[in-house]
């Protein structure tokens, strides 16, 4: 059981997040956008996991292009 939850750890730290901002966005727990992704994926064939990957890859580039400078010369 200690291997299951070393594995759960290692996720959660390391995810994208995806989950967790959408929740903070809509006002919900993460845990019900994960298992509406879990639920997605099953009954879609894998549509869930594609929307969940694309869906880390335009945050990632939106945290990229959005950070905030202190200054002009932080180009």
């Amino acid at each position: 059981m200690n291997i299951f939850y070393t594995t759960l750890h290692y996720f959660q730290k390391r995810g994208f997040e995806v989950c967790g901002r959408i929740a903070e966005r809509m006002g919900i727990r993460a845990r019900v956008v994960r298992t509406s992704f879990i639920y997605l994926t099953f009954v879609t064939v894998g549509f869930g996991f594609a929307l969940y990957l694309f869906l880390a890859f335009w945050l990632r580039i939106k945290d990229l292009i959005y950070t905030k400078r202190n200054s002009v010369f932080d180009l």
